[in-house]
């Protein structure tokens, strides 16, 4: 099997599987309970908590356990538009969002919020400059992915924190879902008040991850109950999971330091040659953009009718986002990016791990040329 659908999800490393087995096996009690067994679970949680803040560079306070992405983006949009709205309902971001950001905004209009969705370059990226000409009086969030899911654009995060540390007022919330353990990110004075992390996305579990909340920062909390997290996640903790997503981001951190991003930069320059010289393709991805991602089209053949026939060969790929890879219609990133229909409704994503190995690239650029060729036949 070859698996280069890494993006929409992957495969949990073993260690991380275990943890969270011993976990929920021998730390079972409720952590808020007050006899010696919740005492147990919370220095746990507590311990996990550290860990994780240690791992990323920030304090053990800012750190919030959460379900995964979408929960960690709801929770920051929505919480400051919610929590700061008497002072101003404007929220800046940008064309080429994940659906957890641009579905959230969408929902917020409708709460008389106000969004100014941002165009994006053709190689679907944002300028500091232009994001600082979009703040207005009263501007109170600027959202955004770090790495495009779709295309691998990286966004200038740490230029874009620096404009918007000369104002104060308006909070910068950065999804780094799809750069974590990859795209390097530093939140230590960087501009950065929020920030969503995933588990699934690092060998770990689904319905795991984390929201990094500055100190700063006071967002309205979309679960009320018993006061959990801070205040803002209200709900029994899932400490198995919050113990195995720190695993995972171990890992991934461990791995990353070690392979400084060799292996995903050797493969992504292997996969972009090899297409490049492909008749009838189309490169979607940037150049500089994330080693661990490949967008392109092929106009004339639909992608689930390659997905299909690569995945006879067990060679595993996807189109889009795995949130709204079931409509079949133009990817919103690709309009974005100023691409034509043609191109924005046959594109096809490739997405490495540290797992991933060259020999699968030779054989994926070896199946899809066949693929691709066969249909061209079909349709003469």
């Amino acid at each position: 099997m070859i698996y280069f659908d890494n993006s929409a999800t992957t495969k949990p490393h073993p260690e991380v599987i275990e943890s969270f087995a011993k976990v929920s096996a021998n730390y079972f009690a409720n952590s808020s309970s007050i006899h010696p067994l919740g005492g147990q679970v919370e220095k746990l949680l507590d311990a996990a908590r550290q860990q994780a803040a240690d791992l990323i560079g920030v304090s053990k306070e800012t750190i919030i356990f959460t379900s995964g992405g979408t929960e960690g983006n709801n929770t920051a949009i929505k919480g400051v538009a919610l929590e700061h709205q008497s002072r101003g309902k404007h929220i800046i971001t940008t064309q080429a969002e994940h659906p957890s950001i641009h579905d959230t905004c969408r929902s917020l209009e409708k709460l008389g919020f106000e969004i100014t969705y941002m165009p994006v370059a053709e190689d679907g990226t944002v300028s500091a400059a232009d994001v600082e000409n979009s703040i207005r009086k009263d501007t109170i969030l600027v959202t955004m992915m770090q790495v495009n899911n779709e295309i691998g654009s990286i966004q200038p995060i740490e230029e874009i924190g620096n404009v918007l540390k000369k104002h104060p007022k308006v909070l910068f919330h950065v999804d780094a879902v799809q750069g974590l353990g990859k795209v390097p990110l530093n939140l230590s004075d960087t501009g950065i008040d929020l920030c969503t992390f995933s588990g699934h996305k690092i060998h770990g579990l689904k319905g795991t991850g984390l929201l990094y909340v500055n100190h700063t920062a006071k967002l309205y909390p979309l679960l009320h109950g018993g006061s959990q997290e801070s205040g803002i996640r209200s709900g029994t903790e899932n400490v198995a999971g919050a113990v195995s997503f720190v695993k995972a981001l171990r890992l991934i951190k461990e791995k990353q330091d070690i392979q400084k991003d060799n292996i995903l930069k050797t493969l992504h320059d292997k996969l972009m040659k090899e297409l490049s010289q492909l008749e009838g393709i189309e490169i979607n991805s940037p150049a500089g953009g994330a080693n661990h991602i490949i967008h392109f089209s092929v106009p004339g053949i639909k992608p689930e009718v390659i997905i299909h026939s690569l995945s006879q060969k067990e060679i595993y790929i996807s189109t889009k986002s795995a949130c709204s890879s079931r409509d079949l219609t133009e990817s919103h990133v690709l309009v974005a990016c100023g691409k034509t229909k043609e191109v924005s409704s046959s594109g096809l994503r490739v997405s490495f791990s540290y797992e991933n190995k060259e020999e699968e690239v030779d054989i994926f650029v070896k199946e899809i040329k066949k693929a691709i060729q066969q249909f061209k036949e079909v349709l003469r």
